[in-house]
């Protein structure tokens, strides 16, 4: 037992270090990624289709093992399954008699000229229990894993702009707001999150854009609750990145799509009142 142990320990340390931006304590992180507390996120509570009360997140379901900051030449996608990938290659390495665990990553493609991702990653030993959300959005259709997963953002740090333009915390159902593509397998699901599929959602990213190495944010992310019964929500896993420095993204090649366009940080005064319309989503 003690052996497996060290070995689970040994591959999670190669994961959450290898890549090009280091992990560091959530108080302190400049150019860096951490795992904050999910206190921090205010999710639904038992009773909250009642009274409309929400308790602190508390620990997440699954275990934050990686963070990458990358880039390519055309617009990213399905890093799990690329055999050339940090992640893959530890996995591949380790786990040679195939009994592998679970990943699950979250992509968050961003309109720049230099197609920059910021992909976090989660693991769980243990498969997901049966007719829980998290096997229910597993096993559902992406019509089904739309209406329910859920964003919650929080600007830990930041000019004024930035939490104008962003809010300090705003939480929805992200496949309402930009376009998901989900790949799901045994091993895996890789959640990619198109920022520049939404007219909304690029403004915003490119006023932030010009600020990113001042900026501190807080994702998390979870199915969404809509019954009693599947009350009190739960953390997926969340993540911090703060103070990103665009040079140092790694590189990767792009497996399929187009390079994005790149808009300078300005908005008129009817565009800010649209974005602040279309922040008042799902809570």
């Amino acid at each position: 037992m003690a052996k497996d142990a060290k070995k689970e320990s040994e591959w999670i340390e190669r994961l959450i270090n290898g890549g090009d931006v280091p992990c560091l304590d959530p108080e302190n992180c400049p150019n860096g990624w951490a795992s904050p507390p999910g206190d921090r996120f205010m999710v639904r509570g038992p009773d909250y289709l009642a009274t409309k009360v929400k308790i602190p997140g508390g620990d997440y379901l699954l275990k934050p093992i990686g963070f990458d900051w990358i880039k390519g030449p055309a617009k990213i996608s399905e890093v799990l399954k690329n055999p050339n990938s940090r992640i893959r290659r530890v996995i591949d390495d380790v786990f040679t008699d195939g009994n592998r665990p679970f990943i699950w990553a979250i992509h968050l493609q961003l309109p720049t000229k230099e197609n920059h991702s910021v992909v976090a990653y989660f693991v769980s030993t243990e498969p997901a229990p049966e007719g829980s959300l998290m096997d229910q959005f597993l096993k559902g259709d992406d019509v089904y894993r739309n209406a329910r997963l859920k964003m919650i953002a929080n600007i830990v740090k930041g000019p004024w702009i930035v939490r104008k333009a962003v809010g300090e915390r705003g939480v929805c159902l992200i496949g309402r707001a930009i376009t998901c593509k989900y790949s799901v397998s045994e091993h895996f699901c890789e959640v990619h999150l198109d920022v520049g599929s939404s007219v909304v959602a690029k403004a915003i990213f490119h006023v932030a854009l010009g600020y990113i190495k001042s900026v501190t944010v807080d994702l998390a992310f979870l199915v969404e609750g809509q019954t009693e019964s599947e009350l009190p929500e739960q953390i997926i896993g969340a993540f911090r990145f703060s103070e990103l420095d665009p040079a140092s993204a790694g590189t990767l090649e792009a497996s399929d799509g187009a390079t994005t366009g790149h808009l300078k940080p300005s908005m008129s005064e009817r565009l800010w009142n649209s974005i602040g319309q279309s922040l008042k989503q799902i809570h």
